[in-house]
């Protein structure tokens, strides 16, 4: 014990390597995750060590973390302040109500301190940025000693670990079991009946998030010309609508560049490029198809794309496509869009926000042509911290900001100065991304490894408080736990299908989104066998994630006056 007391940094990374080893045991479809686990360890070693550990180390991971939380938000929680998403804002704007007035009620009828009620808010919510932002301002508060910070700073860390595990528990449960009952619905029946609505009657359904597609849907193939003897390139990508495109033409031993206006003869050989069915649509027309030929391969470009174009904002993907002619001319497939870290389906119906990174595979000449008419390459292989210096700085600098609404002082705090600092310069660079790079691999490790730092020396710090408070309010808190993830979470449902009429797959996984929880939209996928729910989620989720972190400093203040 004494060399844990001596040193710190070795009892802080000791609780990040026991923590997440606790966070990886399962219990059916349910997860601690790594950050519950570490809470869990640092608290029951802070109880047992008594291990210090500088704020300054606190203040510091917490800024890097909300940061870069906000970077990799800024760009969707921008494009999804829109009409389109009105209705899944509405289901954020109950949860941060509910939450809020639960809160506020449990203080107020059982005499809860700040701090108890502040972690009830943030265990319950799944949220853990509102333990920093609440933390932070509780040490705020006027008329309080030190002593009774510390304490009620304490009682956030241990509030926080019960109340998000019986949180946890309920949100997975609910939304991935109980609610398909509730709507009398099949999840995976339901998912894929509106996958097949959105594919246009494709009869596909979406993959899971480990899941790749057996039979890819861009293929390459080679026909031997027979039926379309006499017949121009240009005339047949025409017939089909130029979902196909010829990357390659062979006659005898030459090789043919395969302009529009060259006419096809008998025994040609052409490599058809194209979505599988318009592929073996073509190979009707054409002729039989035949191995791969030597020398006939004509090797595909891909590039990551983020789309920065203003009037692409809110279209579809068939729209952007037919917008673009230079996609069925030059022969340009989109395969994937990412939004948010978040694989969405590519599906015609699929409507794009700017930030969304497209993977477009296609002939290299035509593929730069579109990629300077649509956004710009993703170049993210070297962090500038320039960029991010300047945006830690300035969140810091907003944080200090202090408003008075009547006897009530509200400040965002660092952490919520550098949660707005973080969107705003996350959707900048998403608008031309050629400056300010911050590889997503390297914002999330910072994130992940900036709560984790926070959670731990919270933990730490907190241990000799957590016992007393529990046996003070022990049954309390399960269910504060289960009651603030229930009611937000009906609500949402009855007015998500009453009022809004979301559908109900979206409606599903918007609701674990407005709950900002991972492991309920992993269980909900699992059941789906699908990844449709995850469009609903995707904008709940941005959303949510910079709204929930600032209830903590409101709830602190309104209870501090």
């Amino acid at each position: 014990m004494g060399i844990l007391k001596d040193h710190p940094e070795l009892a802080l990374f000791l609780c990040l390597a026991l923590g997440y080893l606790v966070g990886k045991l399962r219990a059916g479809p349910i997860t601690l995750g790594g950050i519950c686990g570490t809470l869990i360890v640092s608290l029951l070693m802070g109880a047992w060590a008594k291990v210090q550990v500088s704020g300054d180390v606190k203040t510091v991971f917490f800024a890097l973390f909300i940061f870069s939380l906000g970077y990799l938000a800024g760009p969707q929680f921008f494009a999804n302040l829109n009409r389109g998403s009105l209705r899944f804002f509405t289901l954020c704007l109950i949860e941060l109500v509910c939450v809020l007035g639960i809160a506020f009620g449990l203080a107020k009828a059982f005499g809860l301190d700040v701090g108890t009620a502040s972690g009830i808010l943030a265990g319950a919510a799944t949220e853990s940025a509102v333990v920093g932002t609440a933390t932070e301002a509780i040490g705020k508060l006027s008329g309080l000693s030190a002593a009774q910070v510390s304490d009620y700073q304490g009682h956030v860390a241990t509030a926080y670990t019960v109340c998000y595990l019986f949180g946890l528990i309920t949100i997975v449960i609910y939304t991935s079991q109980i609610m398909p009952m509730m709507l009398r619905i099949n999840l995976r029946d339901a998912s894929r009946q509106l996958w097949e609505k959105m594919r246009g009657g494709g009869g596909e359904h979406g993959l899971e998030a480990d899941e790749r597609e057996a039979l890819p849907g861009l293929v390459g193939r080679t026909y031997l010309v027979t039926t379309a003897d006499g017949r121009t390139i240009g005339d047949l990508e025409s017939s089909l609508d130029g979902r196909i495109t010829i990357e390659a033409l062979r006659r005898g031993s030459r090789a043919i560049t395969p302009e529009p206006h060259v006419e096809l003869t008998l025994s040609d050989l052409v490599l058809v490029v194209g979505r599988r069915a318009n592929t073996i649509e073509a190979g009707r027309e054409i002729g039989p198809e035949t191995p791969g030929i030597p020398g006939l391969d004509s090797p595909l470009a891909t590039a990551q794309v983020a789309m920065t174009e203003k009037s692409a904002d809110g279209k579809s993907l068939d729209q952007l496509q037919r917008t673009h002619p230079e996609f069925i001319k030059q022969g340009v497939y989109v395969t994937d869009v990412i939004r948010n870290d978040q694989h969405l389906p590519a599906t015609p119906d699929t409507v794009l926000r700017r930030g969304d990174v497209l993977t477009l595979v296609g002939a290299r000449s035509g593929l730069n042509k579109l990629v300077a008419k649509i956004g710009a390459v993703v170049k993210n292989d070297a962090t500038d911290f320039i960029y991010l210096g300047l945006g830690i700085v300035c969140g810091s600098l907003l944080g200090q900001i202090v408003v008075r609404a009547g006897d009530i002082p509200l400040s965002l705090g660092t952490g919520g100065g550098c949660l707005i600092s973080g969107l705003v310069f996350g959707w900048f660079r998403s608008r031309k991304q050629t400056f300010g790079a911050f590889p997503p691999q390297a914002a999330t490790t910072l994130k992940d490894m900036g709560l984790a730092v926070f959670i731990a020396c919270t933990g730490l710090v907190s241990g000799p408080q957590a016992w007393p408070l529990l046996k003070q309010y022990g049954a309390l808190l399960p269910f504060a736990g289960i009651a603030m993830v229930l009611i937000p979470a009906t609500l949402s449902l009855l007015v998500g299908r009453t009022l809004l009429k979301i559908e109900k797959p979206l409606l599903i996984g918007a609701i674990a989104g407005q709950q900002c929880s991972t492991p309920a939209i992993t269980s909900i996928t699992q059941v789906a066998q699908s990844s449709v729910p995850m469009l609903g989620y995707t904008i709940t989720y941005t959303l949510s994630n910079f709204l929930l972190p600032l209830t903590g400093p409101v709830l602190v203040g309104v209870l501090g006056a």
